[in-house]
């Protein structure tokens, strides 16, 4: 019999030691991830033991990295049938490039994660302002005599959206192939625009990736993301790097205009790789095949720049874009320069950053002053302390949003990436970075990069240090939550 005194409390005891024993289940089931999440791991239990039931329903929708195994074994089967169609396409025109020594274990680890290997004779046009890319893409656009493939995380209806729009009606009506791949949830507004219709009445075909679905949610993480940007028309001109299709003031969020971006126009072999990325892409979301469109012969610059496009997603061998930015701090022997707008690095990042600046390496971060994501940030400064006492540079600009994500490394290596620095980037999102194997372009991007560190200001260490206790807590607090973010 139940005494007096607890009859009335007999059931919530109940519900209360039930959800602490599905707690503790779910503590346990995390820990047996893989150990090299054991970091978000320790975040995960952290949310599941603070947020008693929210914290687990978040770690079943947020928690994993699942795509789906329909849609895994989609990928897996595209994929194979892109490796071969390249192999074969690569063997009728090869085009080797050369990698200096010293970096052949980055160009090594990249193939691993990409199935890309370095190719030589590119012509590169580093493109850093907003307005200059869309006009260069609209020329190109216009002079588009086959195809023109184009695939944004990101796409606007503002000036820079509608220009790129009307060329592409105009060339889908002179016979041109036109095809447009945007993400579901970044491009959402512009899927239902007017905008919109116009191209798919226009002859643009039109699809957005990855859509969302309620019904889905338990088998598929809702919030993995196509955050790649590429641009190839007719085999011959390609572009990626880290601008959407959208103008530097980005209306949904102006309070931290201008956008500062950076983007490569790419002529010669190195296009294949970037049409095949978005041949995958379009396979996967549409069903229709283009294959074929591979195997057109790109002329190759006896003078041009060797470069590295590496496509990495949750299907992909994610984790070695990361080795493969560890391993490039790793060879620095003067220098390393990185820009980001989110900088929450894996715990192997951050030691390595932290090596470098203490084995004499000057070591420069380069963020923004002001974020877009407050939760971001504060975890972002949670790192300072222990960067800033090991030599690391932190410069915060103040011009706008540093959205540009690229390294430069003893003037010799360079990346420009539509990644930046945060596990979303690495484990769950769908990116694209490009390696750039040439001194004189890895001496034209660090000139940019220097240009932004002229709108900077630097973090003093000893400043850094006097500030207030709640400010220190606020940041540890997202600190701790980081690996998840």
């Amino acid at each position: 019999m139940i005494p007096p005194t607890l009859h009335g409390l007999g059931l919530p005891l109940l519900l209360g030691a039930a959800l602490v024993a599905v707690q503790i289940l779910f503590g346990i089931f995390v820990l047996l991830r893989p150990h090299t999440r054991q970091t978000s791991s320790l975040a995960w239990i952290l949310i599941i033991i603070t947020l008693p039931g929210v914290g687990i329903l978040l770690y079943l929708v947020l928690g994993e990295v699942r795509t789906g195994s329909k849609r895994r074994r989609r990928a897996q089967n595209i994929q194979a049938n892109i490796r071969s169609v390249l192999a074969r396409a690569w063997l009728k025109s090869p085009a080797p490039g050369f990698v200096r020594d010293a970096f052949q274990p980055v160009a090594r680890l990249a193939t691993e994660a990409s199935d890309s290997s370095p190719r030589g004779g590119n012509r590169l046009e580093l493109l850093a302002d907003a307005t200059h890319f869309t006009d260069s893409l609209v020329r190109d656009i216009e002079a588009a005599a086959e195809h023109v493939h184009l695939l944004y995380y990101i796409y606007l209806n503002d000036r820079a959206g509608r220009a790129v729009a009307e060329a592409l009606v105009r060339a889908a009506q002179r016979g041109v192939d036109c095809r447009l791949l945007v993400d579901s949830v970044g491009s959402s507004a512009f899927l239902k625009s007017e905008l919109f219709r116009e191209l798919d009445e226009g002859g643009v075909h039109v699809t957005g990736a990855l859509p969302t679905r309620i019904t889905q949610i338990v088998r598929v993480r809702f919030d993995m993301r196509n955050h790649r940007k590429i641009a190839v028309v007719d085999g011959r001109v390609g572009y990626t790097g880290s601008h959407n299709l959208a103008d530097e003031a980005f209306h949904p969020k102006p309070r931290f205009a201008p956008w500062v971006d950076a983007t490569l126009r790419i002529e010669g072999p190195a296009v294949r790789d970037l049409q095949a990325l978005f041949v995958a892409d379009w396979f996967m979301d549409t069903g229709k095949s283009l294959d074929h469109l591979i195997l057109a012969r790109h002329r190759a610059d006896s003078e041009g720049t060797t470069v590295q496009i590496v496509g990495t997603g949750p299907g992909s061998l994610n984790q070695i874009l990361v080795q493969v930015i560890q391993s490039a701090i790793h060879l620095a022997r003067e220098e390393i320069i990185l820009t980001t707008p989110y900088f929450v690095p894996d715990e192997g990042t951050f030691s390595a950053l932290i090596t470098a600046a203490m084995r004499g390496i000057r070591t420069v971060l380069v963020l923004p002053k002001r974020n877009d994501s407050p939760l971001v940030s504060l975890a972002s400064r949670s790192f300072y302390a222990r960067l800033l006492e090991a030599g690391v540079e932190i410069q915060e600009y103040t011009k706008g949003l540093l959205h540009a994500k690229t390294i430069t490394v003893d003037r010799d290596l360079a990346m420009v990436s539509t990644a930046n620095f945060d596990r979303r980037s690495f484990e769950i999102n769908f990116e694209l970075s490009i390696l750039i194997y040439d001194t004189d372009f890895a001496s034209e991007l660090r000139l940019l990069q220097n240009t932004y560190m002229e709108d900077c200001i630097p973090v003093h260490p000893g400043r850094w240090k006097l500030r207030p206790w709640p400010t220190r807590l606020a940041e540890n607090l997202a600190g701790l939550v980081g690996p998840v973010l």
